[in-house]
């Protein structure tokens, strides 16, 4: 360990066993789970996964892509915004600001290494953010076993 990711540790702003980003993300309200597969062959599961749930695909935005038709190289960076009205709107009702933050959302991007990551907005962090009631949370609740289905 380095002298800095030491001292980090030491102040609480990583966490043991993580990576410096994944701890300051956490303290953001964003969840990220390391993938054992490739950025595309994650997007894919999860693809596949909402296909079998009958839960709409709405967009998946390859922000890399992108990048590269701008002239510029990014790492593989795919945004795969996802949802389902029945859940959904009564989110928006209960808490119109939570509109802001819906269709969920599963960010797929690979770090500096080569490792694949999952991330998304915690559930508990949107409840807070949006004073969403407990009865919805389940609503919200399943990004957690998408996203570790996705990641195995």
């Amino acid at each position: 360990m380095r002298l800095w990711q030491f001292a980090l540790l030491a102040v609480g702003l990583v966490l043991p066993g993580s990576s410096m980003a994944e701890s300051l993300n956490r303290k953001k309200g964003i969840v990220s789970l390391r993938s054992n597969h490739s950025v595309d062959e994650t997007v894919a599961k999860i693809e596949d996964l909402l296909r079998a749930k009958n839960v709409r695909l709405f967009i998946v935005i390859d922000h890399s892509g992108e990048a590269e038709g701008a002239g510029m190289k990014m790492a593989p960076t795919k945004l795969i915004i996802f949802g389902n009205p029945k859940a959904g709107t009564p989110l928006m009702l209960a808490s119109p600001s939570a509109a802001i933050d819906l269709p969920l959302k599963l960010l797929v991007w690979q770090d500096g290494d080569g490792g694949v990551w999952i991330s998304y907005n915690s559930p508990e962090y949107l409840k807070e953010r949006h004073g969403i009631p407990d009865d919805l949370m389940k609503n919200i609740s399943v990004i957690e076993a998408l996203a570790a289905k996705a990641a195995e």
